[in-house]
C-alpha cells in the first residue's frame, strides 16, 4: 500500500531532509506546504515531491488532514528564529497552528511527529531530561514548550501517537539558504565558523569558547524522525548527540579539515543570558524510539565540510 505523507515546512532546513528521506521509501508520497517565509525552493529542487506555497494550518489543509489524506504527518513549520521578539505572532505561528493539526489529524487518526526544542530548558543545568528544568529563557523556547504541553492533552484522545523532538544544535546540509535570508544569525555555530574562514575573516569567540553544546548532526535528526514513524505511543524526547562538546572543539576540527591553522579572537560575552551547556539526555529517545545517534561531531563535521567544499546545497540524502 502506498502512503501519502505531509511534511509542513517542507522547504526549510531540517524539513527538507525529512522530505528527501522519505522519498528513499517505497512507495511513498511527499506533500510539502511551507509559506517560503523562511525556506528556500532551491532546498526543493532534486526533491522529487508535491509543493504548495500555504500556511501550515491553511482550512483547506486541515480539511485534508481530518478526511485522512495524509498516512502521516511531520510537522515542521515554524518560526525558529529566537530573536523574534513578538510572543503574539511567536504563539499563533508555532502553537495555535500546531493545535489546529492535532485537532484535525484526531479525527482522521493520523499520526503526528513535530519539531520541539531543546530551548524548552532555558539555561537549566545539563545534562537536559524531559520533564525537567523546563524553563524556556525567550518566547521561541516557551511557544516549543507551550507545543509540547498541547500535545500531552490530546494523548488520551488522539487516535494515533503524536510523538515531539526536541532538537539540540543541528548541524549540516541543507542550512546554507540561511546565511543569505538572515545574514547567518540562524546558521549553525559550525557553517558560521566555516564561512569566516573561508571568506578570510577573522575567527571570534566569546571568552574563552569552552561553552558547551550538544551538536547534532542532520543525519541523525533524520533518522530519530523516522523512527518516530514505528513509535507506539505519544510521547516527548531529546534528538541529539548526548555529548556537549566546545567551540573550541568545533574550530580545531575545522583547522583539521581545512589543513590551515585557525587563529582565534576571544572577547566579552556581551548577553546577559547565554547557554553555557547544553546535552540531550537519550534515555527516552531510546525507550520511545528505539533510537539512537550515529554521528559524533568529527565524523558529522568531516561529512559536512566535504560536501561544502564541494559546493553541494539542499538536503543531505541527495548528495
Amino acid at each position: 500500500m502506498s502512503e501519502r505523507i505531509l511534511v509542513t515546512g517542507g522547504a526549510g532546513y531540517i524539513g527538507s531532509n525529512i522530505a528527501a528521506a522519505l522519498l528513499k521509501r517505497p512507495a511513498t508520497d511527499v506533500v510539502v506546504v511551507d509559506d517560503f517565509s523562511s525556506g528556500d525552493w532551491r532546498n526543493l529542487i532534486h526533491v522529487d515531491c508535491e509543493v504548495r506555497a500555504a500556511d501550515c494550518d491553511d482550512p483547506l489543509l486541515l480539511e485534508e488532514i481530518a478526511d485522512g489524506a495524509f498516512s502521516a504527518i511531520f510537522h515542521q513549520a515554524a518560526i525558529t528564529d529566537t530573536t523574534v521578539m513578538d510572543q503574539r505572532l511567536m504563539v499563533e505561528v508555532n502553537t495555535n497552528a500546531f493545535a489546529g493539526i492535532l485537532a484535525a489529524s484526531s479525527l482522521s487518526g493520523t499520526r503526528v511527529t513535530y519539531a520541539s526544542s531543546a530551548g524548552t530548558y532555558g539555561n537549566s543545568p545539563a545534562p537536559n531530561r524531559i520533564g525537567h528544568g523546563e524553563e524556556p529563557e525567550n518566547i521561541y523556547g516557551f511557544s516549543k514548550l507551550a507545543m509540547d504541553r498541547v500535545a500531552c492533552r490530546w494523548y488520551d484522545r488522539h487516535p494515533a501517537p503524536i510523538i515531539g523532538l526536541r532538537y539540540f544544535n543541528v548541524f549540516g546540509p541543507g542550512e546554507t539558504h540561511k546565511n543569505e535570508r538572515d545574514g547567518n544569525k540562524t546558521a549553525s555555530m559550525i557553517l558560521q565558523l566555516y564561512e569566516q574562514v573561508k571568506a578570510g575573516k577573522q575567527v571570534r569567540l566569546f571568552k574563552y569558547g569552552e561553552q558547551k553544546r550538544d551538536f547534532v548532526y542532520i543525519r541523525d535528526v533524520v533518522s530519530a524522525n523516522l523512527a518516530a514513524l514505528d513509535a507506539p505511543r505519544s510521547g516527548v524526547c531529546n534528538v541529539g548527540s548526548g555529548e556537549a562538546r566546545s567551540f573550541n572543539d568545533i574550530v580545531s576540527n575545522l583547522s583539521d579539515l581545512l589543513g590551515r591553522q585557525i587563529d582565534v579572537e576571544y572577547f566579552d560575552n556581551p548577553f546577559t543570558f547565554y547557554q553555557e551547556h547544553t546535552e540531550a539526555d537519550l534515555s527516552d529517545s531510546k525507550m520511545l524510539l528505539n533510537w539512537k545517534p550515529a554521528w559524533t561531531l568529527e565524523k558529522g563535521m568531516q561529512d559536512y565540510i566535504s560536501l561544502l567544499e564541494n559546493g553541494h546545497r539542499g538536503p543531505a540524502e541527495i548528495a
